[in-house]
């Protein structure tokens, strides 16, 4: 799929100081224009050959050299490394000849499946309930990662499985840095070693539960947050973590 930035096109009424022959000039400057190739969302199974199609920047109908930015979201890494799960956004940015910039961007995200049997790595929609209410807005929510640090240790991209950074969509409130240590996948024997804390809100978090049902692809988490204040607030969240095939 290609997509297409379109152009803005800005004119320019230069009026020269002392009227002369040429009178007044117009000036047209072209925004850099974008074709993405390919889709701006992918998805890429771990350890898996990928290649950035990248995208063609142009100035009017001149091809213009274009820049690539690469982060990792939750393990920050610069290149897109397909042995490290992550989400990765590519930013391409181009500078006109008037030095005007424009960028757009495609999302990777590189994803390891686990069969929650052996493993509870995957990709997740997540649907959440804080202190038993939820809504529309936290249901089906796109997306929750887990992928493993070590043989029977996970990690979660989102410890409140996304209420706040997606589903009230605040930029950097994640509550991230959340341990599952899989003692016992088939008989739901997990522990929890991490404080937490919301990188937004502050406060103490903790994950206090993990239920696994390998039948149906869902995990249901449990959280707890006592919220800055004096005293604190506390909440707690229930998640159920559908697991996404790839």
């Amino acid at each position: 799929m290609k997509k297409i930035i379109s152009i803005l096109v800005v004119t320019l009424l230069l009026v020269s100081c002392s009227k002369d022959d040429s009178g007044d000039v117009s000036q047209i400057t072209y925004y850099p224009q974008f074709t993405l190739i390919g889709d701006d969302v992918i998805f890429v199974d771990k350890g898996a050959e990928f290649v950035d199609e990248g995208v063609i920047a142009k100035e009017g109908d001149t091809e213009i050299p274009y820049t690539t930015a690469i982060t990792g979201k939750y393990r920050g890494g610069t290149t897109i490394d397909t042995d490290v799960v992550d989400i990765y956004q590519i930013v391409y940015t181009a500078v006109n000849q008037d030095g005007f910039s424009g960028s757009i961007s495609k999302t990777v995200y590189v994803i390891e499946t686990g069969d929650l049997v052996n493993s509870i790595a995957g990709l997740y929609t997540s649907t959440v309930t804080r202190n038993g209410t939820g809504g529309a807005a936290y249901t089906n929510m796109k997306y929750v990662l887990i992928w493993q640090k070590a043989d029977n240790t996970y990690q979660i991209s989102d410890a409140f499985a996304g209420w706040y950074s997606i589903g009230r969509a605040i930029a950097g409130s994640d509550t991230s840095g959340g341990i599952i240590v899989a003692n016992n996948i088939a008989t739901n024997d997990f522990s929890f070693p991490a404080t937490l804390t919301n990188a937004y809100f502050g406060g103490v978090s903790n994950i206090t539960g993990l239920t696994v049902t390998p039948a149906t692809k869902k995990l249901v988490m449990t959280t707890s947050w006592d919220a800055p204040g004096n005293p604190p607030t506390p909440y707690s969240f229930t998640a159920t973590l559908t697991q996404v095939p790839l």
